[in-house]
């Protein structure tokens, strides 16, 4: 009787420790869930979010010192009066970045998304830049003749076949800039792919918009958003003036937080630049820049980065590999208008990638209408069919398992691939296209339902 007492009490006394043991290690788990961020960016190097308090002060700072140091050493009174616009709307919209983090999609930094700031209206510019685009001739005289010519006349008549949620916007206009940030974070983007021009250089319809770089990588910054640079082909593209202006831009704005930089198989971070219209060059000329051996070789220095071809038809792929490019992107949003585009020639470019160590970076879009410009362009208008050409992109784009999508467009109006809001407008004879029966942020949803589709696959290809 008196050995089962004392094994009795020994183990109650058993239990109770136990139990304790169990309780403590139960607190300091709970302890260490709450000191976890909420919502870690995903694939951020610089890890923000996870001091959001902080962050904030810092964005605020960061954002006022670098637009004050602009407006110092800016003699145009135009410019100047936008950064002070620009620092005081900062001021103003300065919501608690941890509310941001709540209310707004986790920005995937695999889907990177072209954007276009190349629009102007009065008010800010001093005259409409790009809404009023001229009517484009065809380049056979015979059938230029049976179409209409001149350009179009805004604010009703704009050159675009939708017409935006905003209006015809200036790309300066500092609440513009923050209401695409905002869209492209809900769209759960985290990439933009930023049109850009040397400085004094523009496309032939806009103006230059260089000095406009440093206040969207503020903006873009305030929403945990990254930016990365679309070369297009200004006048005289060749090896020389490339290496000069990748050194520019690394120089200028690679130490901007908001800067993308991608890590490599290899660990490295490196910047990524996309170039259009790629093949105009020849691959020679490319390889003096990008190979190890070339006269102006940008490999292994300080501006080093991953430089990523346009593919129109099959046989770019082996000059983009002879060149020396890191890889490859489709960008146009029609289906079947090049080989690079259509959908289904996605496999076996994916496949010539992997075998030649090259990225294979697949471009989808939302639909394509371009007839505001070029009325004469009817055959390669694309349907939206209220959404399902885009999710068909997304899903032909998904099964070749691609590193990153690129999506055409969040704000090229004048081709119809925006994703940007939309609503409907008649004025005159002119009837805009529009989303019904869905609403103006129909295609942010369906890029946000996608991102995190693709997140969730991309673990499977991982495992």
């Amino acid at each position: 009787i008196l050995n089962y007492d004392i094994m009795a009490r020994f183990r109650r006394r058993t239990c109770i420790i136990l139990l304790l043991f169990i309780l403590f290690i139960c607190s300091i788990m709970m302890a260490l869930k709450t000191l976890r961020p909420d919502r870690a960016g995903f694939g951020d190097p610089f890890g923000l979010g996870l001091l959001p308090e902080l962050q904030q002060r810092t964005v605020l700072l960061d954002s006022k010192q670098n637009l004050l140091n602009r407006a110092q050493g800016d003699t145009v009174t135009r410019v100047s009066n936008l950064h002070s616009i620009a620092v005081n709307t900062m001021k103003a919209s300065m919501s608690p970045v941890k509310k941001l983090e709540e209310e707004l999609s986790s920005p995937n930094y695999n889907f990177h998304i072209f954007y276009y700031t190349w629009y102007g209206n009065p008010q800010f510019d001093g005259k409409y830049i790009h809404w009023n685009h001229p009517l484009l001739p065809h380049w056979d005289p015979k059938i230029a003749n049976n179409y209409p010519k001149g350009r179009h006349n805004p604010p009703e008549d704009i050159g675009a076949n939708f017409y935006p949620e905003l209006g015809s916007y200036s790309s300066k206009d500092p609440t513009v800039i923050e209401a695409h940030m905002k869209q492209m974070r809900t769209a759960s983007t985290g990439v933009i792919v930023l049109s850009w021009y040397p400085p004094g250089m523009a496309d032939e319809n806009g103006e230059p918009t260089d000095d406009l770089v440093p206040v969207v990588l503020d903006y873009a910054h305030k929403y945990n958003l990254k930016v990365t640079f679309h070369i297009e082909p200004y006048k005289d593209r060749d090896d020389r003036s490339m290496y000069h202006n990748v050194k520019y831009i690394i120089d200028k704005y690679g130490s901007h937080p908001a800067f993308y930089r991608h890590k490599t198989s290899t660990g490295r971070l490196l910047p990524m630049f996309y170039v259009y219209d790629s093949y105009v060059t020849i691959p020679e000329i490319w390889a003096n820049l990008l190979t190890v051996s070339g006269s102006q070789s940008i490999r292994n220095t300080p501006y080093d980065a991953l430089f990523i071809a346009l593919l129109v038809e099959e046989r770019h792929k082996h000059d983009i590999h002879r060149s020396g490019f890191d890889g490859m992107y489709t960008y146009f949003a029609t289906n079947g208008f090049s080989y690079g585009s259509s959908h289904h020639n996605w496999a076996s470019l994916k496949a010539f990638c992997d075998s030649n160590n090259l990225m294979f970076i697949p471009s989808v879009g939302p639909g394509y209408i371009d007839t505001s410009i070029r009325p004469w362009n009817n055959h390669n208008t694309r349907n939206r069919v209220n959404g399902k050409y885009y999710e068909t992109a997304f899903s032909a784009a998904l099964l070749v398992r691609p590193e990153i999508i690129s999506i055409t467009s969040f704000n090229e109006w004048h081709e119809g691939t925006q994703i940007e809001k939309a609503v409907p407008k008649r004025t005159g004879q002119m009837v805009y296209l529009d989303y019904k029966p869905h609403k103006p942020n129909v295609y942010l949803e369906l890029t946000q339902k996608w991102s995190e589709k693709y997140r969730k696959e991309q673990e499977q290809w991982l495992m």
